[in-house]
């Protein structure tokens, strides 16, 4: 039983990572209308861009974050403006396939920027059990998958309160309603995308983050796209702000799937 129950929990604290991905498809989804397939190459550019100014500008974590936030924001609104603009009221596959292009650029530009090669990440939080909860209900519950779904309900909430009490907020959510009518009412519609592109990339650096510190920082990070799509078909259509209950549900049943296959081979 105890087994069972720790294949739960990991499984759910597993998916929160995928929420962090799944935070930027849905945000530029309801507000623009363009599926953002190039949203693992921006995981993967802000999780190398973070670690190479520790390397080579010898910055620590706390100065090599927000410097990396700020060009992030940079990228997101280079993005809006130069890809994503010239194509307003251009049919949806054009815009779908413009973002195919803009993950390749950036995973190229990333590598040529910096490097190729895998580095570590470390975050001050480690990937071990934890001893008062391990003692107390021999379970085994990681302190980084605990961090995580702290790290994103954090994130859901500051997107929550966003959208509900800012003005900005506001905007996205008309936009997200209906492009047209949010014109009519006076809503600047390049502006919010500007907003929406700069927030997409904090998210993928958040991600970027936590998953360069899980899995290491390389170029396997851009699949990460493929991987959280199953939260947004779990979720039926995309909205806004917070896909978490599909990605708990979607990677629980992967970990539920591995644990019964690795069961089943080692009794026989």
């Amino acid at each position: 039983m105890s087994y069972f129950v720790e294949v739960v929990v990991s499984g759910l604290l597993s998916g929160v990572l995928y929420a962090l991905v799944a935070l930027g498809f849905v945000i530029v989804y309801k507000t623009s209308g363009v599926f953002n397939y190039a949203q693992g190459a921006l995981v993967f550019f802000a999780a190398l861009t973070c670690v190479q100014l520790m390397i080579k500008f010898n910055l620590g974590l706390a100065l090599a974050i927000p410097v990396t936030m700020v060009v992030m924001v940079l990228v997101g609104i280079a993005v809006e403006r130069v890809v994503l603009r010239p194509l307003i009221n251009k049919p949806e596959t054009t815009l779908f396939m413009a973002t195919i292009g803009l993950g390749i650029f950036i995973d190229a530009s990333a590598q040529l920027l910096w490097d190729s090669q895998p580095h570590g990440l470390e975050l001050p939080v480690r990937d071990t059990p934890i001893e008062f909860i391990m003692k107390r209900t021999d379970l085994i519950v990681s302190q980084f998958d605990v961090f995580a779904a702290i790290v994103c309900g954090l994130m859901v909430g500051i997107l929550a309160y966003v959208f509900a009490f800012t003005k900005i907020g506001r905007s996205m959510r008309a936009v997200a309603d209906d492009h047209q009518a949010a014109l009519v009412v006076g809503i600047p519609l390049q502006q919010v995308w500007r907003y929406v592109w700069a927030i997409t990339g904090c998210i993928a650096l958040v991600a970027g983050l936590i998953w360069g510190a899980r899995n290491g920082v390389q170029i396997a990070l851009t699949l990460l796209t493929l991987k959280a799509l199953p939260v947004l078909i779990l979720g039926g259509s995309p909205r806004c702000p917070a896909p978490s209950s599909e990605a708990l549900s979607s990677d629980y049943s992967r970990s539920s799937a591995r644990s019964i296959s690795a069961s089943t081979w080692a009794e026989a």
